[in-house]
């Protein structure tokens, strides 16, 4: 192959990569901003199917890709007020609050999403245009990618930096660590869990919008096909630190990148074992890192408390 064809067909894979772990980059860092203050939310997965269903309807409506994010994000943040009320206002189990608010999610898109099934909309201009397709290795890439796939990843390290560089990121880590010092330190923890929680739903909803609005520009019922809840496991590969969420959801993007190859390629596999690709090497990950916790820890430890192991 030449030397043109082979950087041709590393910038396609970079801008697949790019293209499929976005979403994925968006949902895993609500969760670990929302874990970082003590709060487990597994209704991500429904917040993504919300804000992948009123993402699409919004931009379907008014032929605007932005307002589709906007209008996505604001479902996300939605949702996760229900799990903020039941968790923190009525004190309900946290386990069972995320497993309701999933639910709801997924009930309420798949009933008002039903009329939208198999619709298109624009997504957002390339980064650059056509002219550019033939410039080695970035051609493809600038021709392929969005500017959300490059603005998802300046959030993830905004998150990170101001996590672990201002006073507020440091209260929030505090709150995570432990109510009593933060309470000593005269931070309120109800607020600042408030705040983890909705913060990760604003961002679930947004990366649903970015899965429906530009990564598929489409809308089928139940997309999300678990990214909601595979997020939920890659915080704990991240080590629930929003600069390692970057590379961990990378390692997702492009192993569903390769599953698009081999199934283009006639392998005779069966798609469906194909595309499980991605999940497995998901729970690999999971697996892997979990066996070493002992020696790598990050887990906040307020967390302990929601499967009753810290009084």
């Amino acid at each position: 192959m030449a030397e043109a064809e082979v950087l041709a067909v590393a910038g396609s894979w970079v801008a697949a990569m790019l293209r499929s772990s976005t979403p994925l980059m968006m949902v895993t860092l609500g969760e670990t901003l929302t874990q970082r203050v003590g709060i487990v939310n597994l209704g991500v997965e429904g917040q993504m199917l919300g804000g992948a269903c009123v993402g699409f309807s919004a931009a379907a409506a008014t032929g605007s890709p932005v307002l589709g994010f906007a209008a996505g994000a604001a479902a996300g943040l939605l949702l996760s007020l229900v799990h903020a009320a039941l968790c923190l206002g009525c004190n309900a189990n946290q386990i069972g609050s995320g497993i309701a608010v999933f639910t709801l999610g997924l009930g309420l898109s798949s009933f008002f999403g039903r009329g939208a099934i198999g619709g298109k909309v624009t997504g957002l201009d390339p980064l650059a245009g056509s002219g550019y397709v033939d410039v080695p290795l970035v051609g493809p890439i600038l021709t392929q990618l969005t500017p959300i796939a490059p603005l998802a990843i300046v959030i993830v390290l905004v998150a990170g930096a101001w996590l672990y560089r201002t006073r507020t990121g440091l209260n929030w880590r505090i709150v995570g660590e432990s109510f009593q010092t933060a309470r000593a330190l005269g931070i309120r923890p109800m607020l600042i869990q408030t705040q983890g929680i909705l913060a990760g739903g604003l961002l679930s909803g947004f990366a649903g919008a970015i899965l429906s609005v530009d990564y598929t520009q489409t809308w089928a019922d139940e997309m999300t096909k678990g990214r909601g809840f595979v997020a939920v496991g890659l915080v704990i590969v991240a080590r629930w630190n929003p600069f390692l969420v970057l590379p961990v959801t990378l390692l997702f993007g492009v192993c569903e990148a390769a599953t698009l190859r081999l199934q283009a390629t006639g392998l005779t596999l069966s798609p469906y074992l194909i595309s499980c690709l991605p999940y497995v090497a998901s729970v690999i990950c999971v697996i892997v890192v979990s066996v070493r916790e002992g020696r790598l820890g990050g887990m906040p430890a307020e967390l302990a408390s929601v499967f009753g192991r810290r009084s």
